[in-house]
């Protein structure tokens, strides 16, 4: 896809609030679509790159020229389905992460 990145502004949210918002989002773009995500949690440089390792979406890097922390995604057309509620576990992991 070409074309201008979708900004998601994802302000001072936890990583965990970001990754749900991501998730909604992500969902309704077509495969292609590049993201710049504005996120200012320390965890984000690390958690981000996991999420789209996790999920496969394509993740690009910090944006060098952005003024606020940014990172870049690439959507792809089939990621691996992840739990709504918790998108940091794939969908077939959700019963083995639970303890006990």
């Amino acid at each position: 896809m070409t074309g201008d990145p979708v900004i998601i502004d994802g302000g001072d949210r936890t990583c965990v609030q970001l990754l749900l918002e991501l998730r909604a989002r992500i969902s309704v773009l077509p495969s292609g679509t590049v993201i710049h995500l504005i996120a200012t949690d320390p965890a984000a440089p690390i958690d981000l790159p996991a999420w789209c390792h996790l999920t496969g979406h394509g993740y690009l890097g910090p944006v060098a020229e952005a003024s606020e922390p940014t990172f870049a995604i690439r959507t792809v057309s089939t990621p691996a389905p992840t739990n709504p509620a918790s998108p940091w576990r794939l969908t077939s992991d959700q019963d083995s992460c639970r303890p006990g």
